[in-house]
């Protein structure tokens, strides 16, 4: 498994989008791109996670940002979230987990007493020539765009 350090490339990524397009993360060079994993649409955790990036969108564009979400759930079931949420950003399907292994956010977690594998909330800020500039393991849902802000001089 991948232990990606600040400095790093990021791995490269090729997955299909809510509408069934093929995006790469080479196709926002040039662009800073807030890349985030989430464990499962519409949950609790990840709707409100969701929802900031929405509500601060144009504000991130204006920076120059690009919001990418990644999760393991499949374009079906992006495309119904972002519907309901109005989510203004792709939503990247990886049911073969493989960008989330490359990522090094697919781990053992621990849900009363019970182990299983799943999506560690992730974020990784990186920069328009695809190196890592931020790593957020602890996300705050309610204010996931503001930590970035925070990091990146913004504030």
């Amino acid at each position: 498994m991948a232990t990606l350090q600040i400095g790093d490339k990021a791995p490269t990524i090729t997955a299909k989008n809510q509408s069934g397009e093929t995006v790469k993360l080479s196709d926002f060079k040039g662009k800073k791109v807030i890349l985030y994993f989430y464990p499962k649409d519409n949950t609790p955790g990840c709707t409100t996670e969701a929802c900031n990036f929405r509500d601060n969108y144009q504000s991130l564009v204006k920076d120059g940002f690009e919001v990418i979400g990644v999760s393991i759930d499949n374009e079906q079931s992006h495309q119904k979230f972002i519907n309901k949420f109005d989510l203004p950003f792709n939503l990247l399907a990886d049911e073969d987990q493989k960008i989330v292994n490359d990522y090094g956010v697919w781990v053992e977690k621990n849900m009363y007493g019970r182990k299983y594998m799943g999506t560690a909330r992730t974020t990784f800020v990186i920069d328009e020539d695809g190196i890592i500039q931020h790593i957020i393991k602890k996300v705050d849902n309610k204010n996931a765009s503001q930590q970035i802000r925070d990091l990146a001089g913004k504030g």
